[in-house]
């Protein structure tokens, strides 16, 4: 997994948090999953969500509402989603996207993080391309990288469980919320 360690003091002053996405962020209320398991770990973690149905991070630079945000300077964290981008159209708006952000991120002293998804139970034969271009647009873009994706993966491998997705077979039930929630306050706040 891609972690960043940082010391204890130092994540207790990063506690701001923006999600970026769609309808994969805020079914279930995912940041305040992440809120509630921060708080579980002691950390205090204010976050605001930007996230539209269907949208992609390129809608969100489109819209400006997100540049705005980030400006404000009122975040340590910029976690962006999109869909699974397995393809190899969705892995260049993946890239180029997530190009923009670093830039935004890095004037406004903002470290950027993404959130690997995963792909429908009908697509489920795509999840490497899923988790190789999460992977490759973080090191592009030298962001930190919530593994959720391959969470997902090793959980339905492991246990052939598929109750981390909800009823459409790609939009999270609530436990797969708790398990992208965990993974990413671990991604954040673990330094061990």
């Amino acid at each position: 997994m891609l972690l960043l360690s940082l010391s204890v003091s130092a994540l207790a002053q990063k506690s701001r948090i923006l999600f970026v996405g769609n309808s994969l962020t805020y079914t279930n209320n995912l940041p305040e999953l992440v809120k509630n398991e921060a708080r579980k770990k002691g950390f205090k973690v204010q976050t605001t969500m930007i996230a539209y149905p269907n949208y992609a991070l390129i809608d969100h630079l489109d819209d400006g509402e997100v540049q705005k945000r980030i400006r404000s300077g009122k975040f340590d964290y910029v976690i962006v989603q999109q869909g699974p981008s397995s393809q190899s159209e969705g892995r260049e708006m993946l890239l180029d996207a997530g190009r923009k952000f670093q830039m935004l991120c890095q004037q406004n002293e903002t470290e950027l993080v993404f959130f690997m998804v995963w792909p429908s139970l009908t697509n489920y034969h795509t999840f490497e391309g899923v988790i190789k271009n999460h992977r490759d647009a973080a090191i592009e873009n030298e962001a930190l990288l919530c593994p959720v994706g391959e969470a997902w993966k090793d959980y339905f491998e492991r246990t052939d469980d598929s109750t981390l997705y909800g009823l459409d077979g790609f939009h999270p039930s609530r436990k797969g919320s708790r398990l992208a929630a965990e993974v990413i306050v671990k991604t954040l706040f673990d330094n061990g």
